[in-house]
C-alpha cells in the first residue's frame, strides 16, 4: 500500500474474521514473536534514556476472561474478549506496518494480508504478555501522532509520505547510535516491528516470500540442512552462548 501525499487520512478495513484473527494469534504466540530478532542482531540494553517527549495516556487494562488452559485455537469458539483498537489506531497500525513490509512485486504488503487485524487481536487479548505489549504499542502509536503534530501540525495519518518517512527514519533503526530523544520510542517501535514481521511471516504469503515449504514429502533420503543453514545456526547459538548444546555431525 502506498500512502497518498494528501491530507485525507487512510482508513484500514479488516477483511479478516475473528475466527481467522484468533487462529493467527495462536500461531503468532506459538512462533514466539517476542524473540523474533534475538540471535539476528544485538540492540542496546533495557536501560534506555527518558529524554524527549513521551505521551501521558490512560490505558485501560483488558479485564475480559481468556480461554483458560489448552484452548483449541485452530478452530476457536466465539472470542470472549472484544477488540480494542479504535478505527484511527488500526489505520495507523496499517500504515506503519506497510512501512515495515511494503508491497514488492507480487509479494503483498502487511496490510494486504490483514496483519493489522492480528495486531489488534494481540493487544486486545487478556494475557500478561499481550497486555505488556498493549501498553508498549499504544504508547508508541500515541508518540508517533504527538511527534507528527509537533513537527507538522497534523496527526501522522494526515501527513505526506515524505513527512511520514522523515519520522520513521528517526525511530525505525534502534541501535547503539540512536539519539537519546528517540531511544524510548525506538525500543517500543522495535517491539511493534517484531510483531508485524512475526504476523506477516505466519501467513501463507509470508511463508512463500521467504521460500518456506512447510511439511512436504521428500523423495529419497532426507538431505538435511544446508551448509549455509548450519553456519547460520552455529552463529546464532554462539551469540546466545548456547554453542555447547549444538548437535554435532
Amino acid at each position: 500500500m502506498n500512502t497518498p501525499d494528501s491530507i485525507d487520512p487512510y482508513k484500514y478495513t479488516s477483511g479478516m474474521t475473528r475466527r481467522e484473527s484468533l487462529k493467527w494469534l495462536g500461531v503468532l504466540a506459538a512462533g514466539s514473536a517476542v524473540s523474533l530478532n534475538s540471535g539476528c542482531s544485538k540492540v542496546i540494553s533495557d536501560s534506555v534514556t527518558s529524554a524527549g517527549h513521551w505521551p501521558d495516556i490512560d490505558i485501560k487494562p483488558v479485564t475480559a476472561r481468556g480461554y483458560g488452559t489448552d484452548p483449541n485455537l485452530i478452530m476457536p469458539p466465539e472470542s470472549p474478549w472484544p477488540l480494542t483498537l479504535s478505527e484511527t489506531q488500526l489505520s495507523l497500525v496499517a500504515v506503519l506496518a506497510d512501512f515495515i513490509v511494503p508491497r514488492e512485486g507480487q509479494n503483498p504488503s502487511a496490510s494486504q494480508v490483514q496483519v493489522p487485524s492480528v495486531i489488534d487481536e494481540w493487544v486486545s487479548a487478556p494475557y500478561d504478555g499481550q497486555q505488556k505489549d498493549r501498553v508498549t504499542i499504544l504508547h508508541a502509536l500515541a508518540w508517533i501522532d504527538d511527534e507528527a503534530t509537533l513537527r507538522y501540525k497534523n496527526p501522522f495519518l494526515k501527513l505526506s509520505k515524505v513527512q511520514q518517512i522523515a519520522i520513521m527514519d528517526n525511530i525505525a533503526y534502534f541501535n547503539e547510535q540512536t539519539p537519546a530523544q528517540f531511544q524510548r520510542i525506538g525500543k517500543a517501535f522495535l517491539r511493534f516491528k517484531n510483531l508485524v514481521l512475526g504476523a506477516y511471516f505466519c501467513t501463507p504469503e509470508g511463508c512463500k516470500d521467504i521460500g518456506y515449504l512447510g511439511n512436504v514429502p521428500i523423495a529419497g533420503d532426507y538431505p538435511g540442512p544446508t551448509i549455509e543453514a548450519k553456519a547460520h545456526l552455529d552463529g546464532v547459538l554462539a551469540e546466545l552462548g548456547l554453542s555447547e548444546y549444538a548437535y554435532a555431525d
